[in-house]
């Protein structure tokens, strides 16, 4: 090799414009000329951020992983009567971090209910000119009332007040000293909290009263965010101290409780953690039926019976109990109290070998239906959310009936489906309301993996447990019963929102999301299906799958780490896939455009002849031939003027052509002229990309023979041109149709495109009466017209008004 003397200020420049040109982080392409997509380039580094000590390039946790710990030891009392709760808490916060802490940030969430919180000033309404009998009767009880905590002292464990202030939704308590890494530091905190009337206030928690004529007037409660709660430091933002304004739920430190509950007598309570004291809080008989339902595998046991919940609903004794219960390594902890709940339980055996004590609490009002269902949907979704992720890591999963439609907790979920009341006053139920209990109760205890296990931060990204958790309902559905109606997870079921123009990125900060439900629920539970059944295949998925929930597990992962372990594990590029579906608004719709047949040609000069006048003949005749029917032509009458091309077929092989066929044909090689002899089809299919979302193609072919093929095309057929590909298919046989996406299986929004030849849609035509156009006023107003006039009378005088003049007619 030969050395090339190059002047020092070209060697500079040369290095410069290599410096420039091949930076560390892959970027989109800067386009001069042509409008090129790279739809398959790698994330960018602002999409996703580069890997450090703390969170590996595989997507594991960095070798310097770290999160911090929190301890809480609470006694908290209800007060029935002025339905609130007064608190206190100890709580040990242990910097694992790297950093020096100055002050502990803490969430005082149910400040969102105070007049002059963010959340209640920033709420808004549509301009529809209409309001509901609720929103009038909410707005009154905020006027009225202002909620929320109250603190009513912060201490050192030696009761020295430390300084704090409350800023909206946030708690932050300066500490004494600077907290170091790796030391600890205690806090004491007392508050009291007003309970809230969760069916007219809304929110995760509060109270429901039956206070009907027919009811007993007793309530439920339901407990959660009741205390005040550390708040996140992170390794990737630091505090996370944004205000909670309603949607964006929470993420949170783990830790172990020790929480003494303080209620009448008469309450049962379900709560997370185990029960410390049963011989305290369950008569002897209860006890029992407790110890029988461990080993109940098949049916759930009645702790407390019908009977006896009703019972305790006409007792209403002024005495009281306290429930001692303990949980380790939880993130949250929730409670519900009630003297209406029934009370069942049963047991689930994991493959792990490690029992689960499913339970379910619920008031008369809610029966048949959950002593029916409800214990037996947690057993369910422990079955399937361990296989797909990890065992069930603690001894009790339980679901309470009462005011909150479904919202999660550490080993225990609030659950609302209840049956409806017959004209006779009999309680029956709905198919939608089963399912809507089924599927609730799998989607919040399915919550107990996601988020309370693998701690997503559900504030910024509301999809990393919503729509992991659907995806995972949706699964755990279909294997409960053959055709479950599920709401989402069918790529057919999301058609409509992909096609809508209201939309935001998946990505998208979890309190500016448009329509929730389809955007951090349905749409990352479709990708993820579509993932799984179409693009990886369902094996690599699930050991994909299973393999960042088990990474995870206790830990507090991002968007990231779950992008780059589903590609580590599954051996599969998916930048493309989440560039399109989480950080875009595209939507699928292929187009199939064209297809062509083509066959080869055999370079025979009497076989090519003989294809173009079969081709020819079984065209139409020229429109001019027609109607000339017994017209005699001039050749008929002068058949002079006929030569050789009127006797011979114009389109018939010559000898010429024949010799120069042989003699090209001699030249070829056994292997070309094998090729010329080559049988099968070769259709050409145009496919145009109109909804800008890459996508994988499946093709199905339909041959004459009845028979078809369905093949499926990687999403990387679009890396050339992301608007237009064309793709070969060679076959034996004849094609007579070919279907795009015949499954439904890619949310492909317009099936009208997807068809060659093109079919008609088959579709009803509603039957009705014409509009009759607006109301009769004259009727309405109780007006009689005179015969013969247009002098219109009022059907009842009116009453005069003040003054003696008769108000006039409108």
């Amino acid at each position: 090799m030969k050395h090339l003397l190059i002047p020092h200020l070209l060697v500079v420049a040369l290095c410069a414009t290599l410096t420039i040109s091949s930076p560390v982080h892959a970027q989109a392409i800067a386009q001069t000329k042509g409008d090129f997509q790279d739809k398959f380039r790698q994330l960018d580094p602002e999409d996703a951020p580069t890997p450090n000590d703390y969170r590996a390039a595989s997507g594991a946790p960095g070798h310097r992983y770290w999160q911090q710990k929190v301890d809480y030891k609470m006694n908290v009392t209800l007060d029935e009567a002025s339905k609130s709760l007064k608190g206190s808490a100890d709580i040990i916060y242990t910097n694992n971090s790297p950093d020096t802490l100055n002050y502990l940030w803490l969430m005082l969430d149910q400040n969102d209910a105070k007049k002059n919180s963010i959340a209640e000033l920033t709420s808004t309404m549509g301009e529809t000119g209409r309001i509901t009998f609720d929103q009038v009767r909410r707005a009154q009880a905020m006027r009225d009332q202002d909620g929320g905590f109250t603190i009513t002292r912060v201490t050192d464990p030696n009761a020295k007040p430390l300084v704090y202030d409350v800023v909206d939704t946030l708690l932050r308590v300066d500490l004494a000293s600077p907290l170091k890494p790796g030391e600890s530091v205690a806090v004491k905190i007392d508050w009291t909290l007003a309970i809230r009337d969760t069916r007219l206030i809304g929110g995760r928690s509060g109270y429901e009263c039956f206070t009907k004529a027919d009811q007993d007037g007793n309530c439920i409660f339901l407990a959660a965010q009741w205390f005040p709660r550390a708040a996140v430091y992170s390794d990737y933002e630091g505090w996370h101290n944004k205000s909670f304004l309603g949607r964006g739920e929470f993420t949170l430190e783990f830790g172990d409780y020790d929480v003494e509950i303080t209620l009448p007598a008469d309450f049962a309570v379900s709560s997370t953690g185990e029960l410390q004291n049963p011989d305290e809080v369950l008569t002897p008989t209860q006890r029992e039926r407790l110890a029988k339902a461990k080993t109940s595998y098949t049916d759930p046991v009645y702790i407390i019976t019908p009977q006896e919940a009703e019972s305790a609903e006409k007792s209403k004794t002024t005495k009281f109990k306290t429930w001692r219960f303990t949980a380790n390594n939880v993130r949250d902890f929730a409670w519900a109290g009630s003297r209406k709940f029934i009370w069942d339980a049963m047991a689930v055996r994991q493959e792990s070998g490690q029992d689960v004590l499913a339970m379910s609490f619920f008031p008369k009002e809610g029966d048949p239906l959950w002593s029916a269902y409800s214990t037996k949907s947690i057993a369910h979704t422990i079955h399937v959310y361990g296989r797909m992720t990890f065992p069930y890591p603690y001894k009790v999963a339980q679901s309470v009936n009462g005011p909150v439609g479904g919202m999660e907790y550490p080993m225990i979920t609030f659950n609302g489906p209840r049956p409806e009341k017959d004209k006779a006053g009999n309680l029956t139920y709905s198919d939608r309301t089963k399912y809507g209990l089924i599927s609730v109760v799998i989607h919040e205890v399915g919550h107990i993996w996601f988020p309370m296990i693998v701690n997503s931060d559900e504030r910024q990204w509301t999809w990393m447990d919503e729509g992991l958790n659907t995806f995972l309902q949706y699964v755990a559905e279909q294997e409960w019963s053959k055709a479950y109606p599920s709401r989402r997870g069918d790529p057919r079921d999301l058609i409509e929102y992909m096609r809508s123009n209201n939309q935001v990125p998946i990505m998208t900060q979890s309190d500016s999301i448009q329509k929730l439900g389809d955007n951090a629920y349905g749409k990352p539970a479709t990708a993820l299906v579509i993932l799984r059944e179409t693009i990886i295949g369902r094996a690599r998925f699930d050991r994909a799958f299973k393999e960042y929930a088990q990474r995870w597990r206790f830990k507090r992962p991002t968007p990231y780490d779950f992008f780059r372990t589903m590609e580590e594990s599954s051996g599969t590029d998916l930048d493309w896939f989440w560039r399109g579906w989480f950080y875009s608004t595209d939507h699928v719709d292929i187009a199939l455009s064209q297809v062509r047949e083509g066959t080869i040609d055999t370079q025979d000069p009497d076989t090519e002849a003989a294809r173009r006048i079969r081709e020819r003949d079984a065209k139409p005749i020229e429109l001019g031939q027609i109607n000339n029917t017994g017209i005699k032509t001039y050749a008929d009458r002068d058949p002079k003027v006929l030569d050789y091309y009127d006797r011979t077929d114009p389109l018939a092989a010559t000898k010429g052509q024949k010799k120069r066929a042989n003699s090209s044909r001699s030249e070829l090689t056994p292997q070309e002229r094998a090729v010329l002899d080559v049988k099968d089809r070769f259709y050409s299919v145009s496919l145009e990309n109109k909804g800008g979302l890459v996508s994988p193609v499946i093709l199905k072919f339909s041959f004459k023979d009845g028979s078809n093929d369905t093949i499926t095309i990687p999403a990387e057929i679009w890396r050339y041109d992301a608007r237009r590909v064309n793709w070969t298919y060679i076959t034996a046989k004849e094609v007579t149709q070919v279907e795009l996406d015949p499954r439904q299986e890619t949310a492909d929004v317009d099936r009208s495109n997807n068809y060659f030849p093109t079919r008609i849609e088959p579709t009803r035509l509603e039957v009705y009466k014409a509009n009759a156009g607006p109301p009769n006023q004259m009727q309405d107003n109780d007006l009689a017209v005179t015969p013969n006039s247009l002098e219109t009378k009022p059907a009842v005088a009116p009453k005069p008004e003040v003054g003696g003049q008769a108000p006039k007619l409108k």
